[in-house]
């Protein structure tokens, strides 16, 4: 064999050996937390659990008007996305004259409905928003 071959042959079992090789990592060792620190974790559970939104209230009366805060926060929500796809096609030009006419009406009519069942059940338009909490408001 050449001093090349023999050269490339070493380099290729370098290789190899190096691929099936494995690293071992060492697994971390537990430590023991300080008083201190056990007494900071527990007051910000208290203070995460103090400051939770309010629990729904299952009250007879009150079920009818929650459950229709939900649907029109929905439907709102839905009527805004409709909104912004109309406006992207609007502007691109995908909707006629007539479509375009068609459609701003039909959301307008949608957001007025959505306004009065609102204000019969009273509940303002703010309350429509929604809070997630870590996500965020709906609208």
């Amino acid at each position: 064999m050449t001093r090349r071959r023999r050269a490339r042959s070493d380099v290729r079992g370098a290789t190899r050996s190096r691929r099936t090789r494995t690293t071992r990592q060492a697994t971390p060792i537990a430590v023991p937390a300080h008083a201190d620190d056990i007494e900071a974790i527990s007051r910000q559970i208290e203070n995460l659990a103090a400051a939770r939104p309010p629990r729904w209230n299952a009250d007879p009366d009150d079920v009818r008007r929650s459950v229709l805060k939900l649907v029109l926060t929905l439907v709102e929500l839905i009527r805004q996305l409709l909104e912004r796809q109309a406006i992207r096609r609007m502007e691109s030009g995908t909707l006629t004259d007539g479509e375009t006419e068609s459609v701003g009406l039909a959301l307008m009519r949608l957001q007025e409905t959505v306004l009065d069942l609102a204000k019969q059940f009273d509940i303002s338009p703010d309350e429509l928003n929604l809070d997630l909490g870590p996500i965020g408001k709906v609208l």
